[in-house]
């Protein structure tokens, strides 16, 4: 869903702010603004695009994702605090967030379940909270729907991509497995780790066995009938034809035999 922006990890439209070691696995961009300060200490493991055609790109598939993100229906109202809840996968909405603690995001065995939160305000998180995924939940399919703005607690480690209508800002040491998207405004860091996750597909299903057939050549002459006599040979008499087919599977070969003939009268 988020098109040409699934590359990035940090996307704003105003500025980027670093200060401390910060390193990013995966692309940064920013536009219509300019501005990225702190590059001195910002490690980025991608592309740097700087109000180019290409953060450009970009910045319209966030916009589409986070339109889809905020129109999905019907949403399951859930409290304010997420900390101390495990929430199976679904639509969720909410006035504003707040993490305490830790979350729990259950797939149910289910690596393409999708958790979509839709924050009519706010997302805040506190100090070293954390959102914890099992039983085969991927961060790729994790998205927050921030009507303003984001902000991650110090030392906290958030999963998912927070699409923000206005900012998103990062306290030191706080690390998010997944993108930290801002429209309008700035993505603050501060020392933090931001990593790009890895998408899971569901299983390929197992491949089932195509019969193939093989015919024998068409005998010529005479040929024995069983019964003692002889079926004619020359050009006018119709030989044997012996067919087999070969049922090819996973566990073995099956070989069945079909055989035909006519007698000259």
């Amino acid at each position: 869903p988020l098109g040409t922006a699934d590359s990035f990890v940090v996307l704003a439209g105003e500025t980027v702010t670093n200060t401390g070691a910060t390193t990013l696995n995966g692309s940064i961009g920013v536009t219509p603004g300019s501005s990225i300060t702190g590059q001195e200490t910002l490690t980025v493991n991608g592309e740097t695009h700087v109000a180019d055609t290409v953060a450009a790109a970009a910045k319209v598939d966030f916009g589409t994702a986070y339109d889809n993100a905020a129109g999905q229906t019907p949403a399951t109202a859930i409290p304010t605090e997420l900390g101390g809840s495990t929430l199976k996968p679904g639509l969720y909405s909410g006035g504003t967030f707040g993490l305490t603690n830790t979350l729990t995001l259950d797939a149910d065995g289910d690596p393409t379940a999708m958790f979509v939160f839709q924050s009519a305000a706010t997302l805040i998180t506190a100090s070293d909270s954390r959102v914890l995924l099992i039983d085969g939940a991927n961060p790729c399919n994790v998205f927050w729907q921030v009507s303003t703005s984001a902000t991650l607690g110090s030392g906290s480690s958030f999963t998912g991509t927070i699409l923000a209508s206005n900012s998103v800002s990062l306290a030191t040491g706080a690390t998010v497995q997944g993108r930290a998207f801002a429209s309008t405004g700035s993505v603050t860091l501060q020392g933090n780790t931001i990593t790009k996750p890895v998408c899971v597909g569901a299983p390929a299903p197992t491949p089932t066995a195509t019969p193939t057939a093989q015919v024998t050549a068409v005998p010529t002459g005479a040929v024995s009938t069983g019964d003692g006599s002889t079926s004619g040979g020359g050009n006018n008499g119709l030989g044997l034809l012996a067919g087999v087919l070969v049922f090819a599977g996973f566990t073995g070969v099956t070989f069945v035999a079909v055989r035909r003939r006519r007698l000259n009268v």
